[in-house]
């Protein structure tokens, strides 16, 4: 999948006439790539067009505008997308009530790396989570953790063909599957195999 390229950003003037536009097609397009796991974790996909959105919305919102400062964010934001062999997805954990959070954040410590994705008829791929910094502490872990899922030939040339895909999560506090993922978000993760 391309990198996203600096002469490809729409200045803020510019973007601020698209926005509403390109936010419509963002959101629409997270449909297919927005999966739950269970009531209180969820995995949102990404791929260079939720990225793009993610860096322009930074932009905007930070007013940045700088030659240095934009190239920073490319910087940082570029490697969260998936390179043709992988997935990357940015996993949130959700707990509505601040006490109840606090809690299962502690509990949920080392949940992110017991995320996995599963080709049918081969074994499950973890995560490989927050390689850009640490995000649990001694007391607890983080409510979003940022996560890449890398595949064997096989397993890309499998999903090509159409077999199974599942997605879930093995820790001892918090355990949820969904086998086989609906066919719109498979189809799209397929999409992102070269």
């Amino acid at each position: 999948m391309p990198q996203i390229e600096r002469d490809s950003i729409l200045t803020l003037e510019a973007y601020a006439r698209a926005r509403d536009e390109f936010r419509r097609k963002v959101m629409d397009h997270k449909k297919h790539r927005r999966l739950p796991l269970g009531d209180h974790v969820t995995l949102i996909f990404e791929d260079e067009l939720t990225i793009r959105y993610q860096v322009q919305e930074m932009l905007r919102a930070e007013r940045i505008f700088e030659e240095d400062e934009i190239r920073h964010e490319l910087e940082t934001y570029n490697p969260l997308i998936p390179d043709g062999r992988n997935w990357k997805a940015t996993m949130m954990i959700e707990y509505p009530d601040v006490e109840e959070r606090r809690r299962a954040l502690a509990r949920l410590k080392g949940i992110e790396d017991r995320v996995y994705v599963q080709v049918e008829g081969s074994p499950r791929v973890y995560a490989i989570a927050d390689e850009d910094l640490e995000r649990e502490n001694e007391e607890k872990t983080s409510s979003v953790h940022f996560l890449r899922f890398e595949l064997t030939e096989d397993m890309a040339k499998a999903l090509k063909y159409g077999v199974g895909l599942a997605v879930g999560v093995d820790h001892p506090a918090y355990s949820a599957v969904v086998d086989p993922v609906p066919a719109e978000i498979r189809n799209s993760l397929v999409g992102d195999l070269a």
